[in-house]
C-alpha cells in the first residue's frame, strides 16, 4: 500500500497513524528527473517495502545500528577468496530466488541445464587443463589426498545446443568443489593453491571429462556473521554434497549451475535452497580403473543468445 492510501486508509478509519504516513512519500520524491531509469523504476518499490517493515516491526536505533555493524562486518570478511556477503544472501535464500527470477526471464528454450546459484567460494582464473586431467593437485603423499583418495571419482558428458541438440565444440567447463573436510582450497592451509579446480574445453564432438572428488555436504563457515545468524535462527548450516560448474561459450548464454548427490540427505534441505530437481545426480561405482573409484557422466545443455 503506497503512503496516501495508506493516509486514507487511516483517515477513513478514524484511526490516527503511529508514525507519519507521508515520510516514506517524501523520501520516494527526492529522486531527480536525471536518475538512472533501472533505479528510478525499483527504487520506490525497495522503499515503501523497507519502511513498511521498519513500521511494522517497530525497529529501533539500536536493532536498525547493529543491522548496520552486521552488514558492515561481512563487507570486511568479504574478499576475492570469500564473499561473506553473498552467503549472508545465500542463506536468506536470495540469490536462489533471484537465479529463479533471471531463469524465468532470460528463459526462451526448453531443455536447458538449470542454473543454480554462484556461492561465495568461486576463484576466477582457474588453471586450463586437457580434457581426462585430474584437478586434485595436493601430493598423493599428504594426509589430505588420503582421506581423498577413496573418493576419485571421474566427470565427463558433453555440452550441447537447447535449440538443436548439436554439441558445442570449444565451450568452456569450469568446475570447483570442496575437498573432504567440507574446506575450498582458500580455507584450507593443507590444500594447495587451485586445488580442485579447473577448466576444460570441449572437443570437436563436445564432450569435457575430469577427475575430481565425489562431493560431501559440509556445513556453511561459522567464523562470520551468516554463520551467527544461523545460530540465532535455529537453523542448521549444512549443504548438500555438490560440484559447482560454469559452461560457456561464443553464441550461448552462460551457465552457472551446480549438480547435486541425489544420496545426500541434505539434498531435501539445502540452508541455502539452491537444489533443482533436475540437478539431483547418481554417482555409480567406477571398476577397472586406478585414477578413480566413481563415476557420473551428466550433460550440460545450453540456450542460446
Amino acid at each position: 500500500m503506497g503512503p496516501e492510501k495508506q493516509e486514507n486508509a487511516t483517515e477513513e478509519n478514524g484511526v490516527e497513524p503511529k508514525y507519519d504516513p507521508e515520510f516514506t512519500g517524501k523520501v520516494i520524491a527526492a529522486t531527480g528527473p536525471k536518475a538512472h531509469p533501472r533505479l528510478k523504476a525499483i527504487m520506490p518499490s525497495l522503499l515503501r517495502h523497507l519502511h513498511d517493515f521498519a513500521r511494522e516491526v517497530d525497529l529501533t536505533i539500536a536493532e536498525w545500528m547493529a543491522g548496520i555493524e552486521f552488514i558492515n562486518e561481512a563487507g570486511r570478511m568479504s574478499t576475492d577468496r570469500r564473499n561473506e556477503t553473498g552467503l549472508v544472501s545465500d542463506i536468506l535464500g536470495l540469490e536462489s530466488l533471484a537465479d529463479e527470477i533471471t531463469s524465468k526471464l532470460l528463459a526462451d528454450e526448453s531443455g536447458a541445464t538449470p542454473s543454480a546459484v554462484l556461492g561465495p567460494f568461486y576463484r576466477a582464473n582457474a588453471p586450463i587443463l586437457p580434457n581426462g586431467s585430474s584437478i586434485i593437485f595436493a601430493s598423493p603423499d599428504s594426509e589430505w589426498y588420503k582421506q581423498a583418495e577413496p573418493l576419485l571419482t571421474h566427470v565427463s558428458g558433453r555440452v550441447v545446443s537447447a535449440s538443436s541438440g548439436k554439441p558445442i565444440p570449444d565451450a568452456v567447463v569450469d568446475v570447483w568443489l570442496a575437498g573432504p573436510n567440507g574446506l575450498y582450497e582458500q580455507q584450507d592451509e593443507e590444500q594447495p593453491d587451485m586445488n580442485l579446480r579447473g577448466r576444460f574445453q570441449t572437443d570437436a564432438g563436445g564432450h569435457y571429462a575430469l577427475i575430481c572428488l565425489k562431493p560431501t555436504p559440509y556445513p556453511i563457515p561459522f567464523d562470520g556473521p551468516a554463520g551467527r545468524l544461523l545460530q540465532l535462527l535455529d537453523r542448521h548450516p549444512y549443504r548438500p554434497a555438490h560440484i559447482h560448474f560454469i559452461v560457456g561459450a561464443p553464441g550461448f548464454r552462460t551457465l552457472i549451475t551446480q549438480v547435486f548427490d541425489v544420496e545426500d540427505a541434505y539434498v531435501a534441505n539445502d540452508t541455502v535452497f539452491a537444489v533443482k530437481d533436475e540437478l539431483i545426480v547418481t554417482f555409480k561405482r567406477r571398476e577397472g580403473d586406478k585414477k578413480a573409484h566413481w563415476t557420473l557422466e551428466y550433460d550440460f545443455v545450453l540456450s542460446e543468445m
